[in-house]
């Protein structure tokens, strides 16, 4: 893959950015940072309207550390194309990382919106409420997002642990033992259960 697109880098600036927004998301995936760092600069400079070009330089700068700078990039991959799903997850990561909450939910509510059953959204929107304390929301999220995966023994157990939390020990114990049905060498889970047990 990586061969065929570099052939592809010297053609006219469409072309060649589109082939070097490719070989810098395979760099990205291969965590060969610097390469991947200057096939988005390559991809940028040959179109500066290239949302995925600009998503991957943000990830880029993300991976880096720099969650700030990320976001702009982001943020301008939206102004380019606002349907950039891509630009809009990572912008959400990238305020949950710089802990401006209410922005980063907005976000993930944005991207539910247009991505319906995305478990990664629902999980975000869930993962946002626990981190502002309000556990209803976090569990009404998580129920939507087992709809979806229905068998993830770490979803299971972090429903488990908000009932546990609410005092909910009946709805605790439910999904503290689906989690060890589909994962039974989960320690926290098997911990919890064996204090059920003693109770």
């Amino acid at each position: 893959a990586l061969e065929t697109l570099k052939m592809f880098e010297k053609k006219d600036s469409r072309v060649k950015s589109a082939a070097a927004t490719n070989l810098s998301f395979l760099y990205y995936l291969g965590n060969e940072l610097e390469q991947a760092t200057n096939y988005a600069d390559l991809a940028i400079n040959s179109d500066r309207y290239n949302p995925a070009a600009l998503t991957n330089k943000g990830n880029t700068v993300f991976a880096n550390g720099d969650y700030e700078k990320a976001a702009e990039f982001y943020k301008e991959a939206l102004r380019n194309d606002s349907l950039c799903t891509e630009a809009l997850y990572n912008l959400g990561l990238a305020y949950k990382k710089l802990n401006r909450i209410d922005e980063a939910l907005d976000c993930f509510l944005k991207l539910h919106a247009i991505l319906l059953n995305s478990a990664q959204v629902l999980y975000q929107i869930a993962s946002i409420y626990e981190i502002m304390e309000d556990p209803n929301q976090a569990i009404e999220w998580l129920l939507q997002l087992i709809s979806v995966v229905p068998t993830d023994p770490r979803v299971l157990s972090k429903l488990g642990k908000l009932y546990d939390t609410e005092g909910d020990k009946s709805q605790a114990f439910h999904y503290y033992c689906e989690s060890y049905r589909y994962f039974p060498s989960n320690i926290e889970v098997i911990e919890w259960l064996g204090a059920y047990y003693i109770d």
